[in-house]
């Protein structure tokens, strides 16, 4: 099992953001599927959860939209 703190998602989240802009969301999405076809459930939960970031920093007031 993988430990990934909170922090090191939130931190995984802000780095695809920069990276990937309004397309993060889609990429830590795909990331998920590739880590599922790969029979790798911690990847794809640790994926999930950036995803699941990803949203909650979009949804944040001040965000510009996407």
């Amino acid at each position: 099992m993988i430990i990934i703190t909170e922090l090191d998602i939130w931190r995984a989240a802000n780095l695809l953001i920069r990276q990937h802009g309004s397309e993060a969301e889609l990429v830590a999405a795909r990331r998920a599927d590739l880590m599922l076809e790969r029979g790798d459930p911690d990847g794809e939960r640790v994926w999930l959860q950036i995803r699941r970031a990803i949203i909650e920093f979009a949804a944040l007031p001040g965000t510009p939209p996407h």
